[in-house]
């Protein structure tokens, strides 16, 4: 009888279970709504604001160059930008190491053209909430976090270029 009873009560619990929706894989990122607005140094010595860019699609893209799947998809990134770059869609390059020296160095021998903005006190990461490197944020043009990706693996660039495509075509 007892068992029958547990029996019961388990089958209960796993069909409740069941009828919970997943969540969202935004969990550990910053949460789907407006994207908290910044300022930061950028790599041409000006000062970039988030906010300067609503109206486009934006992929920001948190980084550092001791982060070996930052290096790697960095000319992929360059890549996507130049694809988009004049269709109402930007790439923003988030330093986040306290010293901006290594980034600058390495950009040298790995060129971009996409803005690289410093984030020196870790402000912008703390306020999206970046728990690891790489983490890729999606604003849609109205200025809302749409999507976050952490990590990067071969193939992730596919996942950006649905995400932008996707993106842009809305109003």
């Amino acid at each position: 009888m007892k068992r029958r009873i547990l029996a019961s009560v388990a089958a209960a619990a796993l069909v409740a279970l069941a009828a919970i929706p997943a969540l969202p894989a935004l969990a550990a990122g910053p949460p789907v709504g407006p994207a908290p607005d910044f300022t930061l140094n950028s790599n041409s010595g000006k000062p970039v604001k988030l906010s300067d860019y609503k109206g486009q699609v934006v992929m920001i893209n948190f980084w550092a160059t001791w982060c070996g799947p930052c290096r790697k998809e960095m000319p992929l990134l360059e890549g996507i930008y130049k694809q988009y770059k004049n269709k109402g869609f930007t790439l923003i390059g988030v330093n986040v190491e306290p010293d901006p020296k290594a980034s600058v160095d390495w950009l040298k021998k790995t060129p971009v053209s996409f803005p690289v903005l410093y984030d020196v006190k870790s402000d912008v990461s703390t306020l999206y909430k970046v728990s690891g490197m790489p983490t890729t944020v999606f604003i849609d043009k109205k200025g809302n976090v749409r999507a976050v990706h952490q990590s990067y693996t071969d193939g992730d660039e596919n996942e950006y270029m649905s995400n932008i495509s996707k993106l842009m075509k809305e109003k």
